[in-house]
């Protein structure tokens, strides 16, 4: 029997477990984990823990990333759209996009002339309706290319996710926009970072994705603890017996119920998370 047998440890990727914000501004490569973060988690893990990812990055830009963080449990893909096995190479439930999105996504098309797309599919290609600046490092940071389109009506199904992107004065209007637009209640929209805003199914976020993972391993929910920084972290976050967030995180995170506050991702946040676990069991 192992200290942490039935814990569930799930976290963020970007600006939790890796401080990645540099490599999407700059265009930079992404940053390896660090030595102490890994260290913990494979004590975690080797103690009876299960460590899962719940991320916003599509299967094609997080498979590159996936070997390099320790982890042992499936995880949670698109900004809670799937749940991906990565030792099985299966997807172990997912909740698409619907066909009539094309619909709301041309509508922002002609009304957003300087908004970027990126739309996402269930295999390795990236559609991108009028790439800009920060489609480039987006994807650029990840090592990834993508086929562009001439607008979202021509994007293949299934859809995925879909991100929109733009540098925060073009997605200040845009966002202003979806908190009336008539057809936003149909859909999970969430700001992943300040240049990006998702676009998922409804009910595909990472708090009803976490709730079918805790599920699917038969955790017992006073055992489950998540990590985030993010708006789209907020749901999944609200579900843990003890929510964590990097020093780095958006406000709104820090105002979680009982959120406790990590250092900054840049200073080994994930290392002193376990480190807290490991006080509590």
């Amino acid at each position: 029997m192992g200290k942490f047998d039935g814990v569930l440890v799930l976290s963020d990727y970007d600006n939790t477990i890796s401080f990645t914000e540099g490599a999407l501004v700059q265009g930079l490569g992404i940053p390896p984990l660090s030595p102490e973060n890994q260290q913990a988690l494979l004590s975690f893990m080797d103690r009876g823990g299960t460590f899962c990812v719940a991320t916003g990055r599509a299967l094609p830009a997080f498979a590159p990333i996936a070997p390099t963080i320790p982890s042992n449990g499936p995880s949670i893909l698109f900004n809670g759209a799937a749940i991906y096995d990565f030792s099985r190479r299966e997807y172990l439930h997912t909740c698409f996009l619907p066909d009539d999105v094309r619909g709301p996504l041309e509508d922002l098309f002609e009304r957003f002339p300087a908004l970027g797309m990126e739309i996402y599919h269930d295999d390795f290609v990236i559609h991108a309706v009028r790439p800009n600046e920060v489609t480039r490092r987006h994807l650029g940071s990840a090592g990834l290319s993508y086929v562009e389109i001439p607008r979202p009506a021509c994007a293949p199904s299934p859809i995925s996710k879909v991100l929109l992107q733009g540098e925060p004065e073009v997605l200040a209007p845009v966002l202003a926009y979806l908190q009336t637009a008539p057809w936003a209640a149909g859909y999970e929209i969430m700001s992943s970072s300040t240049y990006l805003v998702e676009i998922t199914a409804l009910g595909a976020n990472k708090g009803h994705m976490t709730d079918r993972l805790i599920a699917l391993l038969g955790v017992d929910p006073a055992h489950v603890y998540c990590a985030g920084d993010h708006a789209n972290d907020i749901p999944m976050l609200r579900l843990a017996r003890i929510p964590f967030a990097p020093a780095n995180a958006i406000p709104a995170v820090h105002q979680v119920p009982g959120i406790h506050i990590l250092p900054h991702c840049t200073d080994n946040a994930i290392a002193a998370m376990i480190g807290e676990l490991d006080k509590l069991y």
